[in-house]
């Protein structure tokens, strides 16, 4: 009977080079198999019994004839018997659907769950896998999160490498007039971008047959309802007279992603600090009425400030009321501001996200900017109109008071020039009808220029947006509508092509980072790498040694810690080997983030589990 329910030749197995996946996936079917056959011979045991019990009578009379109650019992015996057939023909029909599944990389909680109940409902035996459930749910290890991710790094950044040193080559055959040595390098240009995309959309695609994504989505919601869960704990005080409270000014002089920064700052501090936050906003410059206008409270029980006694930062653990400082002028600084990470959730954050420090500050975000209902509707209106949807490709140009400053200025060319290579890698896998492009600037003459330029695309987005963004006319409720609508919809798009240098930007791939469960490769950044204003150092650690072989660069061995400056986007970076103090150029792919992981409280008050 084992062999009719478990279609499954290990020696057949084990003579194919199989790939580790396969391997699980066979453990997997021979683990469930067993169940199956031992299912079965428990129901062939019982009906062995049922028999014995009939057919006693036939052998104490075995001189009389069989009664009729005898052979009735008989026939009832032969039915239960075409049953256990039929039974067992519908566990191989489960079986075979559940193998099926399992190969193309589709089981998960749900598909081994399914199964279980149905077995039960069918056998009538309660049933465990052993396990099994619980391995096929645990999700990939650490280890294999990380490098999975570097291999997809990688790639990016051998190209970046390439592509740079192609098109110095090209030219130069430009300036010696050598027409022919230019077309031909545009044509490997060309065809190494191509398999490039190919490779990416590879790594995706593995990513997704291993059967991972649904541990991916179940642990990226259950880490963000525990953060959370553990903010409104925070946030609503059993008694707001004795609570210890952190007061934070909203009004910092800057623009609206500057002053949403500098409140997610103190919600970080307040956090580390397990005070409650007290974000006074009144006369707030982009609305009058203050934060509650446009988001709803950061507290249900406790918004009043007041308190026993009162101090300026750093004060006590006893002082119960502490006013915060702009982040410029915090001093002591503590160990917790940005880029720092929890050590308690660390190794969960690690594991399920390609840059942590960003999804930690985007927890905050995600608490801070929880919509007004007339702020949502407001947001909802704006996208139907304009018939916002998906695949859609998020664009900020930010020009006006930062170029010169803070940003070097960049064509509208350049931002293009990687929509594209999202819409091209796109349809390596699938049909695209429209290529949609969401257009953000506080310059109104980018998305006209932009129509005209790129008419294969259509552009979304409001010239009077950008009309209000000018600094003449920030501080205006109709220039506010236009920032809320702008950072909603980039956050929202499939992919964000921007310049890190602007606070709207990183604000928008910060939001975008609780929308999915790992959105940190949706961006391309024309400028710098991710940064928070005031944070604590970024570094870097060699994971090769390199010997510097051209101008610029510096030696590293394995293991130095580099203080990172910034990602040339051509297959370097700059930075500072903190061990010989040099400074300049080394390869982006030989070194990889050190993370800052702290000890914040662990709020012990808070369940792990919902």
């Amino acid at each position: 009977m084992q062999g009719e329910i478990v279609q499954f030749n290990c020696s057949e197995f084990k003579s194919h080079r199989a790939t580790q996946s396969d391997i699980k996936i066979a453990m997997n079917l021979r683990s469930s198999n067993k169940i199956l056959a031992q299912a079965a011979i428990i129901l062939f045991f019982f009906w062995v019994i049922a028999l014995i019990l009939l057919t006693r009578p036939l052998l104490n009379n075995q001189q009389s004839e069989v009664s009729n109650d005898v052979l009735q019992r008989l026939s009832k015996a032969v039915s239960e018997l075409e049953n256990l057939k039929v039974r067992n023909q519908e566990l191989q029909w489960i079986l075979t659907n559940f193998s099926h599944e399992a190969q193309s990389g589709k089981i998960n909680e749900n598909v081994v769950e399914r199964l279980r109940s149905t077995l039960e409902d069918k056998i009538r035996v309660p049933i465990s896998f052993g396990g099994l459930e619980k391995k096929l749910v645990s999700g990939p290890s650490k280890e294999y999160e990380v490098k999975r991710r570097a291999i997809y790094r990688g790639v990016q950044e051998i190209w970046y490498f390439v592509q740079q040193e192609l098109e110095k080559l090209k030219k130069k055959g430009h300036d010696q007039s050598a027409p022919e040595l230019a077309s031909l390098i545009q044509e490997i240009l060309n065809s190494g971008k191509e398999h490039e995309i190919v490779l990416l959309n590879d790594l995706q695609e593995l990513s997704s047959m291993e059967g991972h994504d649904a541990w991916r989505t179940t642990e990226s919601r259950a880490l963000s309802d525990l953060v959370q869960r553990r903010l409104h704990y925070l946030q609503n005080p059993v008694d707001c007279s004795k609570a210890r409270k952190l007061v934070c000014n909203l009004n910092k002089s800057c623009g609206y992603g500057c002053q949403i920064h500098h409140a997610a700052y103190c919600f970080i501090m307040a956090y580390a600090t397990k005070r409650t936050l007290i974000l006074n906003s009144k006369k707030w410059r982009y609305h009058r009425g203050g934060w509650e206008k446009v988001f709803l409270p950061l507290s249900d029980t406790c918004t009043d400030p007041s308190g026993l006694d009162r101090s300026n930062w750093p004060g006590t653990n006893e002082t119960q009321v502490i006013e915060l400082p702009i982040v410029d002028m915090l001093s002591p600084r503590p160990p917790f501001l940005p880029l720092a990470i929890p050590r308690d959730l660390s190794e969960r954050m690690i594991r399920l996200h390609g840059d942590p420090q960003v999804w930690w500050i985007g927890q905050f975000m995600k608490y801070l900017l929880r919509y007004q209902p007339e702020t949502q509707k407001m947001l909802d209106q704006a996208k139907e109109k304009m018939n916002f949807k998906t695949p859609v490709v998020g664009v900020h140009v930010r020009r006006t008071d930062k170029v010169g400053t803070e940003a070097a200025f960049h064509s509208i060319d350049e931002y293009m020039l990687f929509v594209a290579d999202f819409f091209n890698k796109l349809e390596m896998k699938e049909k695209v009808a429209v290529r949609r492009v969401y257009l953000a600037s506080d310059d109104p003459s980018v998305l006209p220029e932009a129509k005209k330029k790129y008419p294969d695309y259509e552009f979304l987005g409001d010239v009077s947006i950008a009309k209000g963004a000018a600094v003449a006319t920030r501080y205006t409720d109709s220039s506010l509508r236009g920032i809320l609508v702008d950072i909603h919809m980039l956050a929202h798009s499939d992919h964000l092509v921007c310049t890190f240098s602007s606070q709207v930007c990183r604000l928008a791939y910060e939001i975008m980072q609780t929308l999915h469960p790992d959105a940190s490769s949706k961006f391309k950044s024309l400028d710098d790498i991710y940064y928070y204003g005031g944070q604590g150092p970024h570094q870097q650690t060699a994971i090769y040694s390199h010997k510097a072989h051209r101008t610029g660069e510096i030696s590293m061995e394995i293991g130095d810690v580099l203080g990172i400056a910034g990602n040339h986007w051509d297959g370097y970076s700059k930075g500072i080997n903190e061990r010989t103090k040099q400074s300049g150029l080394y390869p982006s792919f030989k070194a990889v983030d050190k993370y800052n992981i702290v000890d914040f409280p662990v709020y012990s008050e808070v369940a792990v589990a919902a």
